[in-house]
């Protein structure tokens, strides 16, 4: 039997059978600018532990981007 996880990024449901941490996930989707923010589960992860923490069944991650304006 597979030990497939599910976990929501950026509000879309994805389904993983590996296991991999937030810095793989971001490599995935190609997220390599430093100018954003990690949501992980409602709260602010900061960049040092994102190589730490792997993805688990129902984890919210959310990229949160600065966008500037006048």
């Amino acid at each position: 039997m597979l030990n497939q996880v599910t976990f929501f990024f950026n509000g879309e449901e994805y389904f993983t059978n590996k296991k991999i941490t937030l810095t793989d996930l971001l490599g995935y989707f190609d997220y390599h600018s430093s100018i954003f923010v990690l949501e992980y589960n409602n709260f602010i992860c900061h960049k040092n532990k994102w190589e730490e923490i792997q993805i688990q069944k129902n984890d919210k991650i959310e990229v949160i981007t600065i966008v500037g304006g006048g």
